[in-house]
C-alpha cells in the first residue's frame, strides 16, 4: 500500500480553503494510515494534532440510527409502527398541500408517519428550526428545550408532503432520538452512552464536553471568499437548546473515538475486541437502499449519484453511475463541518476524515478523497 497520492491531497486541500485536515485508513483492523496537515487555530497558527474534539454534525445520524436499529432488534419497536404509538403528539397530522388555483391549504395527513419513515428522511419534515412551533418551545422551556419537547413541539406544524410520498433531508433523526427516549426510558445521551460509546471505548464522544473536553474542542471556521481566508465561526447552530440531544447533528467527538464506532459497523456490528453493538442482519439492513420509485428523484445531489439512502446512509448502488471506486455495498454519510464516514465491510475498510469548516467544499472534498484511498489500496 502507498498512500503518498492521499498525503498529498490532504497537503493541497489545507494550502487551498480547508484549515486543516486528517484522516485514518483501517483496513482489516488495522490503522494503515493516518495523516493530518493544517492549522486547528489560524490566529495561533497552531498545528492540528490527535486530540483536538470536533462538532461532527450529521455524522451523528449514523448514531442515532444505529442505537435506534437496537430496539428494532430487541423487538422494542417495528419500523412499519405508527410513530404516534410511541409519540402520541403525531396521531393527528396536518399536511400542507398546493391546491390547483395555487393557492396552500392545511388538511388532515391522510397517511400516517411510520418509525420507518424517521429512518428514511420520508415523514413530511423540513430542516426548519426557525418555526413558530419550535420558536415558542424554547421559550417555554427557558432555552432548555429538551429532546421530547422538541418533538412535541415539531408535531405541531404541518408536514410538507403526506407520509411516505417523498424523500426531503430533514428533522426525521432528532425526532428519532426522541423515539428512543419514549421507548427506552433513558435520556438520549445516557441510552447512546451506556449502549454503543461506552461499550466501544468512546471516551470523547458526547453530546455535551466535560470542561476539559472543552478546552480541546477545535475552533470552527467558514472560508470567506470576498476576504479570501476561513474566518473564524465558533457552534452548532442545530444546537437551540441547552438539552437538545440532537439526534441529526448534536455529537462532538475526534477522529479516533468515533472511528472505533464506524469500524464496528465495517465488522457487520462487531468491534475487534468483541463488543456486538448492532446484528450483522441489521448492519445489512441499515445499508439497503430504502428509496422507492416515487422517492429517488429527491434524492438527487449530484455527488451522490450512484448511490441510494438505506437507514440514516448513503448506500452505494452503481458504480455505473456514481464514479466512485468504491464497491456496492459501502455505506456511510458525512457532516456540515465536512467529515466523512466511508463503511466497507466487504473491502474490510474504515475510512475516518475530518475538519471544521462549514462551508466544507464536501462535492470536491469526498468524492476524490475516497477513490484515492481505494486506488492505494
Amino acid at each position: 500500500m502507498d498512500f503518498k497520492p492521499l498525503s498529498q491531497f490532504i497537503d493541497r486541500i489545507t494550502s487551498w480553503r480547508i484549515p486543516w485536515a486528517e484522516v485514518m485508513v483501517i483496513h482489516r483492523n488495522e490503522t494503515v494510515f493516518r495523516y493530518r496537515n493544517g492549522f486547528v487555530n489560524l490566529e495561533e497558527q497552531t498545528p492540528i494534532d490527535e486530540g483536538h474534539i470536533i462538532n461532527i454534525y450529521s455524522m451523528t445520524k449514523i448514531m442515532t440510527c444505529a442505537a435506534a436499529l437496537q430496539l428494532v432488534e430487541k423487538g422494542t419497536i417495528l419500523l412499519n409502527d405508527p410513530l404516534s404509538a410511541y409519540l402520541p403528539e403525531f396521531a393527528e397530522m396536518t399536511v400542507r398541500k398546493k391546491l390547483a388555483d395555487g393557492r396552500t391549504a392545511i388538511e388532515k395527513a391522510e397517511r400516517p408517519i411510520r418509525v420507518r419513515d424517521l429512518f428514511t428522511m420520508t415523514a413530511g419534515f423540513s430542516y426548519d428550526l426557525k418555526v413558530p412551533s419550535i420558536q415558542e418551545a424554547v421559550r417555554q422551556t427557558n432555552g432548555k428545550l429538551p429532546t421530547r419537547a422538541f418533538a412535541e413541539a415539531l408535531a405541531k406544524e404541518p408536514l410538507h408532503f403526506e407520509p411516505g410520498t417523498r424523500w426531503n433531508y430533514s428533522l426525521c433523526h432528532d425526532v428519532l432520538a426522541a423515539l428512543v427516549e419514549a421507548v427506552d426510558g433513558r435520556r438520549f445521551s445516557t441510552y447512546v452512552r451506556e449502549e454503543i460509546t461506552g461499550p466501544l471505548g468512546m471516551r470523547d464522544t458526547a453530546f455535551d464536553l466535560t470542561p476539559e473536553q472543552q478546552s480541546r474542542l477545535a475552533p470552527q471556521y467558514v472560508y470567506n471568499d470576498e476576504l479570501g481566508k476561513a474566518v473564524r465561526h465558533d457552534g452548532n447552530g442545530f444546537r437551540i437548546g441547552t438539552e437538545l440531544e440532537s439526534g441529526g447533528a448534536g455529537l462532538y467527538s475526534t477522529v479516533s473515538d468515533y472511528a472505533l464506532f464506524l469500524n464496528a459497523l465495517t465488522n457487520h456490528g462487531t468491534s475487534p475486541d468483541g463488543v456486538r453493538i448492532l446484528s450483522p442482519a441489521a448492519v445489512d439492513l441499515m445499508r439497503t437502499d430504502q428509496l422507492t420509485e416515487a422517492t429517488r428523484g429527491d434524492y438527487s445531489w449530484d455527488h451522490q449519484r450512484g448511490y441510494g439512502y438505506g437507514l440514516g446512509v448513503r448506500t452505494h448502488v452503481s458504480q455505473a453511475c456514481s464514479d466512485s471506486l468504491s464497491p456496492v455495498g459501502e455505506f456511510g454519510w458525512s457532516g456540515a463541518a465536512g467529515c466523512l464516514a466511508v463503511i466497507d465491510p466487504a473491502s474490510q475498510l474504515t475510512i475516518m476524515y475530518a475538519q471544521h469548516l462549514l462551508n466544507n467544499q464536501e462535492p470536491y472534498v469526498h468524492p476524490r478523497l475516497r477513490n484515492i484511498v481505494y486506488s492505494c489500496l
